[in-house]
């Protein structure tokens, strides 16, 4: 199931006419969702583990659509105010490098799950909103609770946490984070994700 979570997050984003002009964000997230699903299920090379060509479309199609500055200060909470500007770059970089990898491994797991998406409705004025679906199981699996957390900025909607069966995106490196803080610092914090870069982990929710 961990691999779902990843999926979903990069699925939701991709860069099309149709999510540029839709103005509400369940309408941006089906739009998106259900092309980007049609598109991976035709991809032999992504289904085959083609990760350079999953890199290449997470950086196309989610990157744009996703408010990491603001994710990188949620997953570290209070530490982030330690962080001086240049350390909060180089934090943003290499957080939004690890969810990159993520999501490309992710995608080239993909097993043909499909999407339901729940009642939506825009109060007037609200910029700040839940999307809520669920992950249909082929067998007998359990559905999955998939929601996503969104803000309206000048640029349009984006993305800046999720919650896979209730686990939050930001709350699950929030402690990881922490313990590399309190061990070495920033600094510390930021060796630790850049070796993981180097190495190419990919890190899901945990479950």
């Amino acid at each position: 199931m961990k691999y779902l979570f990843a999926i979903l997050c990069g699925f939701i984003v991709a860069t099309t006419p149709m999510a540029q002009d839709a103005t509400a964000p369940d309408v941006l997230i089906k739009t998106v969702t259900n092309e980007v699903l049609d598109i991976v299920r035709k991809d032999k090379d992504i289904q085959s583990g083609n990760t350079r060509k999953a890199i290449d479309l997470v950086e196309a199609k989610v990157l744009p659509h996703f408010n990491f500055t603001r994710m990188t200060q949620l997953a570290m909470a209070r530490d982030w105010r330690q962080a001086n500007p240049a350390q909060q770059k180089v934090l943003t970089d290499e957080f939004r490098l690890l969810l990159v990898r993520t999501y490309s491994k992710a995608l080239t797991e993909y097993k043909n799950q499909t999407i339901g998406f729940k009642p939506f409705a825009l109060k007037p004025g609200e910029t700040d909103v839940r999307v809520r679906t669920e992950i249909k199981q082929s067998g007998a699996g359990k559905n999955i609770e998939l929601d996503y957390f969104l803000e309206k900025a000048s640029s349009g909607w984006k993305v800046y946490d999720i919650e896979v069966g209730g686990i939050s995106l930001v709350t699950n490196y929030r402690e990881s984070f922490a313990a590399e803080v309190r061990n070495g610092g920033i600094d510390g914090l930021i060796k630790s994700l850049q070796a993981k870069n180097k190495t190419g982990e990919a890190t899901s929710v945990k479950k």
